[in-house]
């Protein structure tokens, strides 16, 4: 695949993120980073850097689906996030959200597991950088603070079976591999940030 290709598709996964991202109703009203289109734009694009052609492309449809259904992935992975940060919210709204499998949420919990531990490396390699990000573990979680673990999860919960399963495989693939997506990741967005990696942006901090 092409990096223009890749670029596209990538470009149009995040347009039509931004959208429904907009469209957010947040219980306490309008978030500010509802209006930080620049943001957005830099950690999104930054996470799908590294995926599959296939996985983009699934996931695509997955947002297209949403739209022609009137459903909002983006109110959906916040909902699924506060059965963490919010669990009487939660409560209320569990029962409108698209049923997880137990095998479906057993894997979904591996693929958080192992991402954790990806970011709990990086965080020891590069403790600033780590800490201008979200905290990592749940057990850090409150109705005004989110971590890395439950904001993945919420975001896997949201993903359609097809783009779920090629995203484990992905993953797996990885761990086998021994590459950690976390550390990429985070290095792509220090350099979209202008660091020329993470030992500048690390060291600039």
């Amino acid at each position: 695949m092409s990096d223009n290709v890749k670029e596209d598709l990538i470009t149009q996964i995040v347009e039509a993120e931004w959208v429904q991202f907009d469209k957010v109703n947040n219980q306490g009203g309008r978030a500010s980073c509802q209006d930080d289109r620049t943001t957005f734009f830099i950690m999104r694009k930054s996470q799908f850097e590294y995926w599959t052609k296939e996985m983009l492309n699934s996931y695509l449809d997955d947002l297209h689906f949403a739209d022609a259904t009137g459903w909002n992935l983006l109110t959906e992975k916040y909902a699924r996030m506060m059965e963490s940060t919010d669990p009487i919210g939660y409560d209320n709204l569990k029962d409108k959200l698209p049923h997880r499998s137990s095998k479906r949420i057993a894997r979904q919990n591996e693929v958080v597991e192992l991402q954790v531990g990806w970011m709990e490396a990086l965080a020891e390699k590069f403790p600033k950088v780590a800490g201008r990000a979200r905290s990592i573990r749940s057990s850090e979680d409150s109705m005004y603070n989110t971590s890395y673990e439950t904001y993945l999860r919420g975001e896997l919960g949201t993903y359609s079976d097809r783009t779920f399963n090629l995203y484990y495989d992905y993953m797996t693939e990885l761990k086998e591999k021994g590459d950690n997506l976390a550390l990429k990741i985070i290095a792509k967005s220090a350099n979209m940030y202008g660091y020329e990696g993470l030992e500048d942006a690390e060291e600039s901090m």
